[in-house]
């Protein structure tokens, strides 16, 4: 059940506040479950959505800034050179709808190109979503704007407080790659419906040598293993785990066969994991699985668009083709 705060309205100061809803709320016993559940199957593993409590949500803020980590600039500098075409392409008084949105500022910086009718910011984190888009508000008073908190991780459709169609659904920061191709047709299949008439612009990572690769998720500073050992505070904090950092290290390398970045927490010696009614023993070098980032041919990736029921797809990519940023009309 949704908990709606309707306040887009004009308080006696005159200040334009934006709309709320909610539709997430955390289950502790759901989450606990699925925990427990990673930890315990023959290959260990957690959903990559864990990587991001306050810290690590603010470590992956670092590795956006280093030279290893070339999607979040390579995405930014596509998004600058070719905004204007993009707009072309978009149907008229167009609801943006950013999923994923955080702190709101990729899909800002093309208010002026895309000039919306409607901004709606999708995001699990509710709070963080309100002191953001409450800030972008007071910088764009006339532009109605709308709050979600979603987890859209397992599904995905929009409530009416976003407005009729067109839907202009934005998905940057290649996070499409967490999703397996089976799961990422799926989800691009709920995309595709709740479009009304418009479409999705997405950022994809694309294939590349291994050498350009692993460095992203491996950088010389320590930061993306910091970002991925933080996981086990995390869940230590929410499952009351006894994970001790001293005893994983981050292991980051392509799966060629899979096309894809493995992130992964692997033991230095045997050790002994327990949580309140359970526990586990991890040997020497086993590890626990935390992230997938599948890397996407582009003629692949168009396919795949149109098999979830896009009727044409347009791409725009930087000059070495390391990444892509799709248009798909639906």
């Amino acid at each position: 059940m949704s908990d709606l705060t309707a306040d887009f309205s004009l308080a006696a100061t005159g200040t334009v506040r934006p709309e709320f809803v909610e539709l997430h709320r955390e289950n502790h016993a759901a989450v606990h479950a699925e925990l427990i559940a990673g930890l315990l199957a023959p290959a260990a593993f957690t959903s990559p959505k864990y990587l991001y409590d306050a810290l690590g949500s603010r470590l992956f803020e670092a590795i956006t800034e280093l030279p290893e980590y070339y999607p979040t600039r390579t995405e930014a500098a596509i998004f600058k050179a070719y905004a204007a075409d993009m707009a072309a392409l978009q149907p008229a008084a167009a609801t943006l709808v950013d999923l994923g949105a955080g702190n709101c500022a990729k899909a800002a910086g093309l208010f002026q190109a895309f000039a919306p009718a409607r901004y709606v910011a999708v995001d699990i984190s509710v709070e963080f979503l309100r002191q953001a888009l409450g800030s972008l508000q007071a910088q764009h008073p006339k532009l109605p704007m709308v709050g979600i908190g979603m987890d859209f991780s397992s599904a995905f459709s929009l409530p009416p407080q976003a407005g009729s169609g067109p839907h202009v659904l934005f998905y940057p920061g290649s996070s499409i790659g967490n999703f397996t191709p089976e799961t990422a047709l799926h989800f691009l299949q709920q995309l595709r419906s709740a479009c009304d008439g418009g479409g999705l612009l997405i950022g994809v990572d694309l294939s590349k040598p291994r050498a350009l690769l692993e460095p992203a998720y491996d950088d010389a500073l320590g930061v993306t293993a910091a970002f991925n050992r933080n996981l086990l505070m995390h869940l230590n904090a929410v499952i009351g785990s006894d994970f001790k950092l001293a005893d994983w290290q981050h292991v980051a390398f392509f799966n060629e066969a899979d096309s894809r970045i493995e992130m992964h927490l692997q033991t230095l010696r045997a050790v002994n994991v327990s949580w309140p009614g359970g526990e586990r023993r991890f040997a020497k070098d086993e590890r626990i699985h935390t992230e997938n980032s599948y890397k996407w041919r582009q003629a692949d990736f168009a396919k795949l668009l149109l098999s979830a029921g896009f009727a044409q797809t347009r791409a725009w990519t930087d000059e070495r083709g390391w990444f892509a940023v799709f248009w798909a009309s639906a």
